[in-house]
Parts: C-alpha cells; structure tokens; sequence
C-alpha cells in the first residue's frame, strides 16, 4: 500500500495517514495479521514526524482497526461487529454529507449509487495464515 499525504491539505496530517489506513484495510489493501511499519519506519517513509505516526497508530488502536505489541509491532485486527457508538457515529457523518450534497444539487438516486459503488470496493481480506 503506497501512502500519500498532502502536506498542503486542511486535514491534519495524521487523519489523513489513518484515513489512507483504514482504507487500504477496507480494500483488501492491508490483511488481517499484517503487520504496519515500525513508527519510525512509516515517519521516514512518508517524510513526517514519528509522534504524527504514533499519533495515528494510537487512533487506529483505541478505533480497533489495528493491535499494538511492544515486539511484534502494529498488526491488522480482524473485522469487529458493528458497535452502537461507531453506528452513531456513521449515521452523523452520513447525516453531514447527505446535507452537503443535497445543498449542492445531487439527487437522491445519485448519492446513494456513489454510496454502493464505495461500499462495493470494500474487500477486507483475513490473513491466509
């Protein structure tokens, strides 16, 4: 999985970092099991500070996408039944782009075949280990 992060963008660099992760682990990009770069490793690799990466591998464990082991590092962690507070949370977010895209003009039928065409690109994929 290649991370890209724009330095110029208004979302804060480690959002971007968890959001390209949570990503790549939706798509099938990253299996349950692998393992992440060491913090300094990912720092070096995106040209960011290791306490933006630690940051970010932080959100990504205390959210249950990722484990963290002092020897064996940040692994992938399988796919969790949905919890009430993250269906809150989705239906909020969910709320908010309905709103910016009825305010631009974008029909119903519009909006949610953009909604299925993401979710069908969703593959998260179990370690064969």
């Amino acid at each position: 999985m290649i991370i890209s992060l724009d330095t110029s963008s208004d979302i804060p660099i480690y959002v971007q970092l968890r959001n390209q992760i949570v990503t790549g682990i939706g798509k099938g990009e990253l299996c349950v099991g692998e393992t992440l770069p060491s913090v300094r490793q990912m720092a070096a690799d995106a040209g960011i500070n290791s306490m933006t990466v630690n940051k970010t591998y932080q959100i990504l464990k205390a959210e249950g996408f990722i484990e963290i082991d002092r020897r064996k590092g940040a692994r992938i962690l399988p796919v969790q039944q949905t919890e009430q507070r993250y269906r809150e949370k989705l239906e909020s977010e969910l709320e908010l782009l309905s709103a910016e895209a009825c305010l631009k003009g974008m029909k119903k039928d519009e909006f949610l075949n953009i909604c299925e065409q993401m979710f069908g690109r969703m593959q998260p994929v179990e370690s064969e280990g």
